[in-house]
């Protein structure tokens, strides 16, 4: 069986992306297990500690009693969409955020973690803005952010972002097995600029190979990468837009935008990151 990590905060975002976990952990027959992660504050008392470790345990119990009112929440949303079959487990610890998440997603073999992105404000938000865009840049596992306003329907159509490079392909095939759970179509997109051209030669030798798959490739050139990128998912009604996160400075200058296109462009899907060292 599969297995899903959900880390939560309990807020509204978090709340909307659990139900999506919720949908997708249904579809891939997975167990969903969900992380609520807590700092202790580094606190400064000299010669104190019996007081130090009275705060601290002071700490605890309000975290623990805030997740222990939390869960029931969730096994009624669960509820309230008819998922209460889907088998969820719950852990509570202290931790940095991010770290919290790796040591889990190694402890508990984790195949995806699904995470709500705040703001709804699209793909610069998800990658530069949020706790989300720290795990997915920093976790070597499969990262799904997925936005407020998103909603689960299904997944029929999933992109996948590339510039045809020996790691793109064993990403691409990641996704291709997603895709199969689902049924879906890949549409494996290269935007051309006078910077990225590819050999024809090694655009063919993918097609070739993958000929016996639901992949459909897509060549469009365009100096705006990440406009195209934006116009593809409106226009192919694109369920999922799949990325290989080589380094950070890349997704840095690829979602960097004017205020204008930040405001005429938001993507509402659900984001699955691929992390490079995840292939090797």
């Amino acid at each position: 069986m599969k297995r899903i990590l959900f880390p939560t905060d309990f807020s509204e975002a978090s709340n909307n992306a659990f139900v999506y976990a919720l949908k997708l952990a249904d579809a891939i027959k997975a167990e969903l297990i969900t992380l609520h992660a807590y700092e202790l504050p580094q606190l400064h008392m000299g010669g104190l500690p019996n007081t130090l470790k009275e705060v601290y345990d002071s700490i605890e119990l309000e975290n623990f009693e805030n997740f222990k009112d939390q869960i029931p929440l969730l096994r009624e949303i669960a509820e309230k969409h008819k998922l209460g079959h889907v088998k969820i487990s719950n852990i509570l610890k202290h931790g940095d955020l991010i770290w919290t998440i790796k040591k889990v997603t190694k402890e508990e073999n984790i195949d995806y973690v699904v995470m709500g992105t705040k703001g709804a404000t699209g793909l610069k938000e998800t990658f530069l803005g949020s706790n989300t865009g720290s795990v997915m840049t920093e976790l070597e596992a499969y990262v799904i952010g997925v936005p407020q306003s998103s909603e689960y329907n299904g997944i029929q159509n999933i992109v996948f972002t590339t510039r045809f490079r020996e790691k793109d392909l064993k990403a691409l095939k990641k996704v291709i097995k997603l895709a199969k759970l689902f049924d879906a179509k890949v549409h494996c997109l290269y935007v051309k600029t006078k910077k990225t051209d590819v050999n024809p030669v090694i655009i063919e030798d993918w097609k070739f190979l993958l000929k016996d798959e639901k992949v459909v490739f897509h060549i469009i050139e365009d100096e705006n990468v990440q406009q195209t990128i934006l116009r593809f998912v409106d226009s192919y009604n694109v369920d999922m837009l799949a990325m290989l996160n080589y380094k950070r400075g890349f997704f840095e200058e690829l979602f960097k935008q004017s205020l204008t296109q930040k405001l005429s462009y938001h993507v509402q899907i659900p984001l699955l990151a691929i992390h490079e060292s995840s292939l090797e």
